[in-house]
C-alpha cells in the first residue's frame, strides 16, 4: 500500500464511498437473511464492512487481460449461511450498483470515474491520478 498522502486520501474516500453504499444495502436488505454466526449485528463493529448482513471493498486492479484497464473491483459481500436465490442476489447487486453511479459524482466530483461490468465484477475506471509531480 503506497504511503503517499494523495492515495492514503483518495483510498480514504473509497472506503467513505463503499460505508455509504454499505448503509444503503443494510437498510433496503439488511433483514432478507439472517446473519452468518460470526458476523455481529449491524452497528456492533468498528467498522460497518465488518458487521451487519453486507461487507463492501474495493481493491486495486492494474486490469491485465481486462477490457477496461486498471481500476478498483467492487465487491458486495452478503455474509450469511442461507442460500440466497440467483434473483435476489441479482436485485442487490443491481440496487448496489446503481446506487454506486448516483454517489460517485458526490464523492469524486473533480474526477472521471465510471463503474463498469468487467467480466464477472463490477469495477470503477477512470481518474485515479495523484496529480502532477508539482503538487506533490
Amino acid at each position: 500500500m503506497s504511503t503517499h498522502p494523495k492515495q492514503v486520501e483518495l483510498e480514504s474516500t473509497m472506503r467513505r464511498l463503499c460505508d455509504d453504499l454499505d448503509h444503503y444495502l443494510e437498510d433496503t436488505f439488511g433483514d432478507a437473511y439472517p446473519l452468518h454466526p460470526n458476523r455481529p449485528e449491524r452497528g456492533k463493529a468498528s467498522s460497518v464492512a465488518y458487521d451487519g448482513l453486507f461487507s463492501t471493498g474495493t481493491q486495486f486492479t492494474l486490469g491485465y487481460g481486462s477490457n477496461h484497464g486498471r481500476g478498483y473491483i467492487l465487491s458486495v459481500e452478503i455474509r450469511t449461511l442461507s442460500w440466497v436465490q440467483k434473483d435476489k442476489k441479482q436485485a442487490i447487486e443491481e440496487a448496489a450498483m446503481a446506487y454506486i453511479r448516483k454517489i460517485l459524482p458526490i464523492y469524486f466530483p473533480h474526477r472521471a470515474i465510471e463503474l463498469k461490468r468487467d467480466g464477472n465484477v463490477y469495477k470503477l475506471v477512470g481518474d485515479f491520478s495523484l496529480g502532477d509531480s508539482s503538487n506533490s
